[in-house]
């Protein structure tokens, strides 16, 4: 893989992953200068966050995400390559061609403006019940494949490998920012998850705070490393490769499983068998696997359900890696493990998150994991028949 950086019009970051010649060797260079008239970034306001003091949560506001591509057209899709002499010219990819590319959210959820050294936290009305500041983060988008009409799970090994090396080399960089608490990388699949652009992509987050997902997270893992002494979320893997009952693939490095207390109509936990905290410290022959193994599970589950005439149905769904945040004091009660959901529930029907689930956060499953293990299987058997 070749790495190349560059700067779009407005001053954000782009790289290059190159896996094909003449660029892989450096015999050739990708397109690097962006003739767009955008106007430079510390023109825009950035996003703020404010603390919910009932929940203890931290809420980003970006208005002029309001704003962002919606659904556009196949020939005005700004994660597609350059097309020269197209109607469209507002891109973000300057070249006519690319193998995978990073660069940063036009719309970000979180962005520190340039210069800004130090967040100007404040009260929101001046009253400390309510405290609030800059939503000092960074928000990338990886494009999967230069290809529209493509998805993941359809991407050769070789490309997948270098998915892989992208997100573990952006998230490596994004940990060792100031003020960074933890990196997410996911995608979202499917207009069923409210995905704006269907361009085959992910997105990189690297929040200023705790999420609430790993602060919870975190909670049950030291009160349990306290109680036990032991590892939670290894010694979570370890119950279901050995209980097997909901384990769904296994190769020499990972294992898919569905979890003991799946909440999700179709949910999926993927994990390495050796303990990483995060992308960046899978080895080579973890790698290599790995971009055998999740291509395969990903398009098993696009087989998860099929409509009216035995077709199958390609499964909407989000896919994040969770890695361990960046204080020195939790980093080591994390372990890195993809999750794997979709609001799918039936054919024709979702998942709509009602009362119970929205109001009070209390799931209510429609399902049980072991019957979501038993499809996902033979799902998966279905795949390796074509």
């Amino acid at each position: 893989m070749r790495l190349t950086p560059t700067k779009l019009a407005d001053g954000r970051d782009l790289f290059y992953f190159d896996d094909t010649e003449p660029y892989l060797s450096g015999q050739a260079t990708r397109r690097l200068d962006d003739p767009r008239p955008l106007n430079k970034r510390p023109a825009m306001d950035g996003p703020e966050m404010r603390l919910d003091p009932l929940t203890g949560d931290w809420i980003a506001m970006a208005s002029y995400r309001m704003e962002r591509t919606f659904q556009p057209a196949a020939n005005a899709c700004p994660l597609c390559p350059a097309q020269p002499g197209a109607a469209y010219q507002d891109g973000e990819i300057p070249d006519s061609d690319y193998d995978v590319v990073v660069f940063e959210n036009r719309f970000p959820s979180f962005w520190r403006r340039p210069g800004q050294v130090a967040p100007a936290a404040h009260s929101l009305d001046s009253n400390p019940l309510w405290p609030a500041g800059p939503a000092n983060g960074r928000c990338e988008v990886i494009c999967f494949s230069s290809n529209h009409h493509t998805s993941l799970g359809q991407v050769s090994t070789t490309r997948m490998r270098t998915i892989i090396d992208a997100q573990a080399q952006r998230a490596g960089q994004l940990q060792q920012l100031a003020g960074i608490a933890q990196v997410f990388a996911f995608e979202n699949r499917g207009p069923e998850i409210g995905v704006t652009l269907p361009h085959p992509h992910g997105q990189i987050y690297a929040y200023p705070f705790l999420p609430p997902r790993t602060a919870q997270l975190m909670r049950q893992a030291k009160a349990y490393q306290a109680r036990t002494g032991r590892h939670l979320l290894a010694d979570v893997t370890a119950a279901e490769i050995d209980s097997g009952r909901r384990v769904i693939g296994q190769s020499d490095h990972w294992v898919a499983y569905v979890p003991a207390a799946a909440r999700w109509p179709v949910e999926v936990h993927l994990a390495p068998r050796q303990d990483h905290l995060d992308l960046t410290t899978l080895s080579p022959v973890e790698r290599d696997d790995l971009a055998e193994v999740y291509p395969h599970l990903l398009r098993g589950l696009d087989r998860y359900f099929r409509d009216a005439h035995g077709a199958p149905i390609a499964l909407p769904y989000v896919a994040g890696w969770h890695q361990a945040p960046t204080d020195p004091e939790l980093r080591p009660l994390g372990r890195l493990h993809l999750q794997l959901f979709s609001v799918r529930r039936a054919p024709d029907k979702l998942k709509y998150l009602g009362g119970s689930e929205s109001g009070l956060g209390a799931w209510i499953s429609d399902t049980t994991p072991e019957q979501i293990a038993d499809r996902a299987s033979q799902a998966l058997t279905e795949a390796d028949r074509g």
